[in-house]
């Protein structure tokens, strides 16, 4: 059940890191000047919209990491089997094997000799 939740939670924050990345613009106008330029930096401030989007990135790759180890250490063990139908195979195995009646043996006297 963990294990389930640490990857969902690691691939939603993969998909949003990409999304933050791509907001991103090297120049340093990233998400204000997709808006309208000047509309925006009104509104958050082209500084403000770096330092939050630096944070946001930084925050994305830290909690992929941390969902990483995570399902590392809540994996299910490989060693263990639930499964009923190997462990039915494994009790035929170690089963006593069936007596075969034995043939009777020749004494050494051979009938087909002429």
């Amino acid at each position: 059940m963990w294990y389930n939740l640490f990857i969902i939670l690691a691939i939603v924050s993969s998909v949003l890191l990409v999304l933050v990345v791509l907001a991103q613009n090297s120049k340093g106008g990233g998400l204000s000047s997709q808006f309208g330029g000047s509309g925006a930096s009104n509104l958050i401030g082209v500084k403000k919209t770096g330092d939050v989007l630096e944070r946001l990135t930084w925050g994305f790759a830290i909690a992929i990491m941390v969902f990483s180890l995570a399902t590392n250490f809540t994996a299910p063990t490989p060693g263990v089997t639930n499964d009923e139908i190997l462990e039915r195979a494994k009790q035929q195995q170690t089963a006593p094997a069936i007596a075969v009646p034995s043939t009777p043996s020749s004494t050494g006297t051979d009938s087909t000799k002429k």
